[in-house]
């Protein structure tokens, strides 16, 4: 019975901390971002999952966009109303055009 609760535990033990835990993330977590994000397509549900980039940012991205046409280069970015140099940073590798 020893045996038994000890390897219960080690199995346990096991699968809290392996590095598959990580992958367990759902859907509309920030960490299932893997492809770049097109800035000049994407909705604003997809935008909102860049990090730093709300619901509200991500409506000033498509806003901005529809008033002055497709972006060139990801650093217009920082003329969206809300997107400074440091939210920049953070998004750069996850974005596209």
């Amino acid at each position: 019975m020893k045996r038994l609760i000890s390897s219960f535990v080690i199995a346990l033990a096991v699968t809290v901390f392996s590095p598959l835990h990580a992958f367990a993330a759902g859907p509309d977590t920030e960490a299932s971002v893997s492809a770049p994000i097109n800035i000049n397509t994407a909705d604003v549900q997809t935008l909102s999952q860049l990090k730093g980039i709300g619901e509200a940012k991500a409506q000033a991205i498509i806003a901005w966009r529809e008033q002055n046409g497709p972006f060139d280069s990801v650093d217009e970015l920082l003329q969206v109303k809300g997107i400074g140099e440091a939210t920049l940073d953070d998004i750069r590798a996850k974005v596209a055009l």
